[in-house]
């Protein structure tokens, strides 16, 4: 019998539908007939949420976010699964919360960097994730990689678009081309690869718009997570 799979999400819900469609569509696939993921769903209204990250209130959201993985923990979760990079800011006190595992995006990203044996890769995210550490230190620590960010005025551009649009289920071209540009730029900066740090960038690009490899941290994420449902117990 399969695990049970705490899952994060509502940060936003445009990329937790993602998740859950995505790690459904791996253990069918695995499983065969009508087979489907055991999960068990806490969905944040993101509001919430966004507000205490623009008004730098980190203490708050990590209460937040403890609170839900213990009654994951609490509902049966073998795993619990944070559908979102910036709120790994905190991932260390929620694994610290909880006896079960906290399957960290940062991990499964790197590795794949790493399979391709690539050392210096740019990061595209929210302003939080590209401009504090939490992210950068872990795949530099873990991993041996090299992380760049864009310039000021692109994290700008990336971090508005993210918020402003696809958190709202807006999908605009003329953001795509500006993505594309920044990607661009850190390639031109030395970027082998560049990582989608934010769960909801997939939905606005993918492998043709970058001259190198796109690593997909919520495709990455899903996989592994569907991996920990299909593991032995």
């Amino acid at each position: 019998m399969q695990k049970v799979l705490g899952l994060i999400g509502g940060m936003s819900w445009e990329s937790s539908a993602h998740y859950y469609r995505m790690i459904n569509e791996q253990v069918r696939d695995a499983l065969g007939g009508m087979h489907s993921a055991r999960l068990l769903l806490w969905s944040f209204d993101f509001a919430d949420i966004e507000a205490m990250q623009r008004a730098g209130d980190w203490t708050a959201a990590t209460q937040a976010m403890v609170e839900v993985a213990r009654r994951l923990e609490g509902a049966g979760a073998t795993a619990v699964v944070i559908c979102t990079n910036t709120m790994h800011r905190m991932a260390e006190e929620v694994q610290a919360a909880i006896d079960v595992p906290l399957l960290h995006i940062a991990d499964p990203v790197g590795e794949a960097i790493r399979a391709l044996g690539l050392t210096r890769v740019g990061l595209l995210g929210t302003a939080f994730t590209m401009e504090q550490d939490f992210y950068r230190v872990r795949l530099a620590q873990r991993y041996g990689l090299e992380v760049l960010i864009p310039e000021a005025d692109d994290r700008a551009q990336v971090h508005r678009i993210i918020y402003e649009e696809l958190v709202q289920g807006q999908v605009l071209d003329a953001s795509r081309e500006v993505y594309r540009a920044v990607m661009q730029r850190l390639v031109d900066n030395g970027a082998q690869a560049v990582i989608l740090g934010c769960t909801e960038i997939m939905l606005l690009v993918g492998d043709d718009d970058a001259t190198v490899p796109l690593f997909d941290t919520a495709a990455l994420h899903a996989h592994a997570a569907a991996q920990h449902l299909l593991s032995p117990r």
